[in-house]
């Protein structure tokens, strides 16, 4: 897969919210999640849009949340913490789907890419709304 270079910025075309075929058969997952941290990691939040699930790491394909590792000002990384909290608290609301598209199933740092539903509800969508994430296009906005 290419990366594309727009602006200095990269683009990864996997992230994208997921156009076309999703694969047919999705993943339920039943599990307490909490913040990752020391002694903590089977069923983890790393941040809003990533998470730890045994030894796999998993990225909510279509959104990208505010950073808590390399954040652009204090305002991203106080957002990116409440993002990822907000994260555990939908997950922890029950069992929920994960489903990868088709073709696109990793990014650039190997992270499986999946779509995380509950019933009809989109739970990155949910984060949209709240606004602890931007849809992802392609490129990252800025939380500054």
């Amino acid at each position: 897969m290419a990366l594309l270079a727009v602006a200095g910025a990269s683009l990864d075309p996997a992230i994208v919210a997921p156009f076309g075929p999703l694969a047919s058969q999705p993943e339920r997952v039943e599990a307490n999640f909490t913040r990752c941290g020391r002694g903590r990691g089977f069923a983890c939040v790393v941040d809003g849009d990533t998470v730890r699930l045994g030894g796999r790491r998993v990225r909510i394909v279509g959104i990208d949340a505010p950073e808590i590792v390399h954040p652009q000002c204090p305002g991203e990384a106080a957002l990116g913490q409440r993002a990822a909290d907000r994260l555990v608290v939908l997950l922890n609301r029950g069992p929920f789907d994960m489903t990868a598209h088709r073709f696109n199933r990793t990014d650039k740092y190997g992270r499986d890419l999946m779509l995380l539903t509950r019933g009809e509800t989109s739970i990155g969508q949910s984060l949209i709304d709240e606004g602890l994430a931007h849809r992802y296009l392609g490129m990252k906005r800025g939380w500054c």
